[in-house]
């Protein structure tokens, strides 16, 4: 059977690395292959051939650091992520997240022992520290060092949900119970700010219970940065519209399983875009390797998403699929890049 045509590609694999990715078409249709890598490979092998350039790819919204109910650590914050807003295309966002991430994975080992780079359930780094702004420095020495200061900046998915007692919020709440740790949420709001203030934070999710509404609404009247709702709106077109009524936030969370049907999350984003909120198209905890939320993200133009870490291949399969999608569009594609809050943006 003769070849029509060959294209070979680059895309990440389960570690985050890059490698090769070939379509070939014949009469019969086309047929793709990807190749892996191994950590530890016999003598005999065949030769692996890689340009090893390190200033390029040092081993990649990404999700780095895990905590919360996502880890086994005692960090009470759910995630940690970094942003790569001043890439020029999809392809070199990946890039510039896979560099801070191998980067990172160096600053952890380094400062904790090789067991602290253990992962969480998606892709993040699980150190056992306390501190969440131990883990905010672990991210700015990571950027540092990966040498895109410029180029990347902090989000964070706090969950508060799950360590909210009794009208407070306990950022200890995976050790035995003790009240005297539990702060209000005027407190925590305060402890958001210097987080703001200190490190290029630019989008916090979830930063109070789902029902502590008046906490949610003072906040966002007292910064200028992205405020996600996921628990506060479960993609729930009535909770949409109460937290655009009480101004408690000003991006939607887009969960397709959270409401049910793709349907119903379409008109969920539209309600959201209507009023001015940017929207971020997201994965669950428990993910498989189905890409379709990559390609959701695309046609809504929601310019956000948030699927994990550049590791492990259900986080990597929306990474590559959005690739393809960057690659098939040619000159057509835009990358949100700055304006992911408001990708329509002139």
């Amino acid at each position: 059977m003769a070849m029509q045509k060959i294209f070979a590609r680059e895309i990440l694999d389960s570690r985050g690395n890059p490698t090769v990715e070939v379509d070939l078409h014949t009469a019969k249709g086309r047929f793709r292959a990807a190749v892996p890598s191994g950590a530890s490979t016999g003598i005999y092998e065949a030769l692996e051939l890689r340009d090893g350039d390190k200033a390029r790819y040092l081993g990649k919204a990404f999700n780095v650091i895990n905590g919360g109910s996502h880890a086994g650590n005692k960090l009470a914050m759910q995630e940690f992520m970094i942003l790569p807003v001043g890439a020029s295309s999809f392809k070199e966002a990946m890039r510039i997240g896979a560099e801070v991430y191998h980067h990172l994975k160096g600053v952890i080992k380094a400062k904790y022992g090789k067991d602290a780079t253990n992962v969480g359930d998606e892709g993040g780094f699980a150190p056992n520290i306390l501190e969440n702004n131990e883990a905010l420095e672990l991210l700015k020495t990571a950027i540092q060092a990966a040498g895109y200061p410029d180029k990347v900046v902090i989000g964070m998915d706090v969950a508060a949900s799950e360590f909210y007692r009794n009208g407070k919020y306990d950022l200890d709440f995976k050790s035995p119970d003790d009240p005297a740790r539990r702060i209000t949420g005027e407190k925590f709001g305060e402890l958001y700010k210097s987080f703001i203030k200190n490190y290029p934070v630019v989008s916090i999710e979830d930063p109070f219970d789902q029902d502590d509404w008046a906490t949610w609404t003072s906040f966002l009247s007292g910064v200028d940065i992205q405020i996600v709702g996921d628990d506060l709106t479960v993609t729930n077109p009535k909770r949409i519209a109460q937290a655009v009524e009480k101004k408690a936030c000003n991006c939607l969370l887009l969960k397709v399983n959270q409401i049910g049907s793709v349907t119903e999350s379409i008109q969920a984003c539209k309600l959201a875009q209507s009023n001015g909120w940017g929207v971020m198209v997201s994965h669950r905890s428990g993910e498989t390797e189905d890409t379709f939320i990559a390609d959701l993200v695309v046609g809504l133009c929601t310019g956000q998403i948030k699927t994990g870490a550049p590791c492990r291949s259900e986080r990597l399969a929306k990474y590559n699929q959005l690739m393809r999608i960057e690659e098939a569009l040619g000159d057509k594609a835009v990358f949100a890049g700055r304006k992911f809050c408001n990708p329509k943006a002139k």
